[in-house]
């Protein structure tokens, strides 16, 4: 078997799809992250996939170092790229060979994948009323957003109104749901410390992303002022790029992105490192049906993988959603917050090319949001 041809398909509402052909009819799919260079990267894997056209796709592994080991390496354009082709490979293989990828990975270590829900947006309102609804559905846990824009320094009001937010949700479910806050590295270090101490007492399940990741070192003295796990990694590409983390030991729970840290195989390595180090692993996967398919594959064979992002009904869906571009909408249906193991070969999901073509004559014109603080100066969003 040699790979043929590459596709790549950009896709409302934020999804760049590819689709890696065989000569002998088998074709797989992958997704890239798109965003700020969304156009980069699609001329990216182009020029990319070209290089495969000819190989065995079943040599994971020997290609994935090539595409990795270029002089330049790294960062989000090749590390989304790369995991992209590399999930489109293992769908391949575990077509051709009829067995979902966590058979070729070990084989499954647990019976079925929790999973949470987010709700709030980008800047969280209403979150009581929706955690309601999560509950109402079944979900025993939840994510949202702390924060909007937060300066270096800022009004004690603004950490206030975190608190109120956060403890609406005890007052109206309980200790029903389990609560990530996520900082989204909007919070510098001097707040980012005041406000990982006001949330405290109200249990989180873990604080994700308290400072931004190249700030690393202040994981550190976070983690000696609050009890409370910290969790951190969708940013980071590669097992190179996590081992200060594992090395420091201050966070808890890493949060590898299939489709940016290198693909299924390099989450599954990052996941293994983290078990030596006894840390959980709560994988990212805010994007489209292809990386949540993938992800899903990790998750099966993964024993201290404790819970999954999925990203049905989050706010950035806004047109379309993960069912619309998949036929067999069964593999994400969540009962008690729980999903079952994906039982088709490959990655198990049924794409609606059709459909994708479709939209695809539509354009994609999507970058992440840019936030200012009120000086004018830039914020993180």
């Amino acid at each position: 078997m040699k790979i043929s041809d590459i596709k790549v398909y950009k896709v409302k509402p934020r999804w760049i799809f590819v689709k890696v052909l065989t000569d002998e009819g088998i074709a797989g799919w992958g997704e890239m992250i798109s965003g700020t260079k969304t156009e980069t990267v699609v001329a990216g894997a182009n020029e990319m996939g070209k290089k495969l056209i000819g190989r065995n796709p079943f040599e994971i592994e020997r290609l994935w170092q090539e595409m990795h080991r270029s002089f330049f390496r790294g960062g989000p354009i090749n590390g989304t790229i790369i995991s992209g082709l590399e999930m489109a490979l293992w769908d391949i293989k575990g077509k051709a060979l009829n067995l979902p990828v966590y058979e070729l990975l070990g084989g499954a270590a647990r019976d079925r994948i929790r999973v949470y829900s987010w709700i709030g947006g980008d800047r969280p309102s209403d979150v009581a009323e929706q955690a309601q609804e999560r509950v109402d559905k079944g979900f025993t846990a939840i994510k949202m957003n702390a924060t909007s824009e937060l300066h270096y320094i800022d009004s004690y009001n603004k950490v206030q109104a975190v608190v109120d937010r956060v403890a609406s949700i005890r007052d109206q479910v309980g200790d029903q749901l389990e609560i990530g806050i996520d900082f989204h590295g909007r919070v510098h270090r001097p707040m980012a410390k005041v406000l990982a101490h006001a949330l405290e007492p109200y249990h989180p399940m873990f604080l994700e992303e308290v400072v931004l990741p190249e700030n690393w070192e202040s994981f550190d003295d976070i983690a000696h002022e609050v009890s409370v796990p910290l969790a951190t990694g969708e940013r980071l590409y590669t097992r190179w790029d996590f081992k200060n983390l594992f090395r420091q030991g201050a966070v808890d729970i890493v949060q590898p992105d299939v489709a940016l840290c290198g693909g299924i195989l390099e989450t599954r390595k990052i996941a293994a490192m983290a078990e030596a180090f006894d840390m959980g692993v709560a994988p990212h996967a805010p994007y489209g049906p292809v990386s949540l398919a993938a992800t899903l594959q990790v998750d099966a064979c993964t024993p201290n993988v404790f819970i999954q992002e999925q990203s049905l009904g989050i706010h950035y869906n806004q047109g379309f959603d993960l069912l619309d571009f998949v036929k067999n909408k069964e593999i994400f249906q969540y009962k008690d917050s729980y999903v079952q193991l994906p039982k088709g070969p490959g990655l198990g999901i049924d794409m609606d090319e059709d459909k994708i073509k479709e939209v695809a004559q539509e354009g994609l014109v999507w970058s992440n949001p840019a936030w200012k603080n009120y000086d004018g100066t830039i914020a993180e969003w």
